[in-house]
């Protein structure tokens, strides 16, 4: 594809001149006499824009500034006159990426215009790929309209542009990681690495080698010196998974790091420094913990200045339905099958569910119904612990009741209002079943 330039200037002799010069260069050419007419033409299909200083209805200096800010991946040469190269200066203050003296910009523009185009289909590039990963990995990615979990995003949304340190809460399963990927990539750390560790699943000695690296021979194998994971995330987001796994001498070395940025790689002298932002996750109640002298309060203390709970997924069964829709295509365009139906006993089965694996168990039991479905999704396709869920439910009054408010209010998709019409009972009554079912 030809990069695309637009030349703004008033001097049609001029402005004509230029364009063929470029067009015979191989560029796309657009012309406009005017700031006005210049605006209706631009939109990021454009690379550079060429630019007078002194136009019909404004500068070109001020002109830059604007420019940068709508199409921040557009890139602007401004022509000034004779004796006029504070304005060139005070332009490229404003963004621009160069300037040239009209008389002998005709000869210097070509080779200009080459690097300035280089520049701006980079820019592009990045911006396309950043939007790509904030529309995989972004807020809108999380699914979910139950009260808890719009008030969970909320909070991470208004925390992302920070560099504030993050403690994600919940049970296992809620969507840790997945918080955590979209608050990196809503931040302005978004173009650098996103690492992700779970402490879980190293002994101590290696989780800090992992974490910190470690020196040529620091021990038995160490034929090299090693990067760890700290240098990899540096300028970046590194997401500690299960950090109340965590030995308690590892959690004073990170405590140091947090607060300093300084660490030692594993049998190394060398002060290392690094600018990371960390994010914690567990599903421990680390406040407990640090009473109980089994996680650090000072690192507790450090990490819970903006804490995060994660609902569990049978506090917000409203959000099952949209979940498992979301699973459903995701497996069914994995293994190529198109699934026709899911029958009404397959999403009662579901939402009846205790989910103690939370929305992880859910994308587990969609993925393996697919695989086995032939026409529909049915509840005979799920897991026998599903059937028996059914069955000792049906035996309890409270659990009977329970379903059928739950499924009245799918009905009427969440008008409490409206529910308690249809159930023929008052709105405080409502209200209090709802309260003594834990319903919401």
């Amino acid at each position: 594809m030809k990069p695309a330039v637009l030349i703004v200037d008033d001097e049609t002799t001029l402005r004509t001149l230029l364009a063929r010069i470029i067009e015979l260069e191989g560029y796309h050419v657009y012309e406009a006499s005017s700031l006005k007419e210049c605006w209706k033409q631009l939109d990021d299909s454009i690379q550079v824009v060429i630019s007078d200083v002194k136009l019909p209805d404004g500068n070109g200096v001020e002109f830059t500034a604007k420019v940068k800010k709508e199409f921040p991946a557009v890139e602007v040469i401004v022509l000034t006159a004779h004796g006029t190269i504070a304005d060139g200066v005070k332009a490229i203050k404003n963004g621009a990426f160069d300037y040239l003296t009209k008389g002998d910009h005709q000869d210097k523009i070509i080779p200009l215009l080459s690097k300035a185009c280089e520049k701006a289909l980079l820019q592009q590039k990045i911006i396309s790929l950043e939007s790509k990963l904030q529309n995989k990995y972004g807020f809108e990615t999380i699914i979910g309209e139950h009260k808890h979990i719009r008030h969970a995003i909320d909070l991470a949304r208004k925390v992302a542009p920070t560099d504030t340190h993050v403690l994600l809460l919940g049970e296992t399963g809620t969507g840790k990681e997945v918080f955590a990927q979209a608050i990196h990539y809503e931040s302005h750390r978004k173009a650098k690495p996103f690492i992700a560790v779970n402490c879980s699943a190293f002994a101590k000695d290696l989780l800090e080698n992992e974490l910190f690296g470690h020196a040529e021979g620091a021990f038995t194998g160490a034929n090299k010196a090693s990067k760890g994971y700290l240098e990899e995330a540096h300028e970046g987001t590194l997401f500690l998974d299960e950090i109340g796994e965590m030995n308690i001498d590892l959690q004073a070395k990170l405590l140091r790091v947090i607060e300093t940025g300084e660490f030692y790689r594993v049998g190394e002298s060398k002060l290392r420094r690094v600018n990371v932002r960390f994010i914690a996750a567990t599903n421990r109640n680390l406040a407990s913990e640090s009473e109980k002298g089994s996680f650090r309060s000072d690192l507790y203390y450090r990490l819970s200045v903006f804490s995060i709970t994660l609902p569990a997924l049978r506090e917000r069964k409203l959000d099952i339905r949209a979940l498992a829709d979301f699973f459903i295509r995701q497996f069914s365009l994995k293994i190529n099958r198109t699934i026709p139906a899911v029958s009404p006993g397959f999403v009662k089965a579901l939402e009846s569910h205790a989910w103690k694996g939370n929305i992880r168990e859910l994308k587990n039991v969609i993925e393996r119904s697919v695989i086995l479905a032939d026409e529909e999704l049915s509840e005979s396709l799920l897991p026998s612990d599903f059937l028996t869920d059914q069955d000792n439910e049906s035996l309890d009054l409270t659990s009977v009741e329970k379903h059928h408010i739950r499924k009245v209010l799918g009905i009427t998709n969440g008008n409490k209002t409206h529910a308690a019409k249809l159930l023929g009972i008052g709105l405080t009554t409502l209200y209090q079943k709802l309260k003594d079912f834990n319903l919401s």
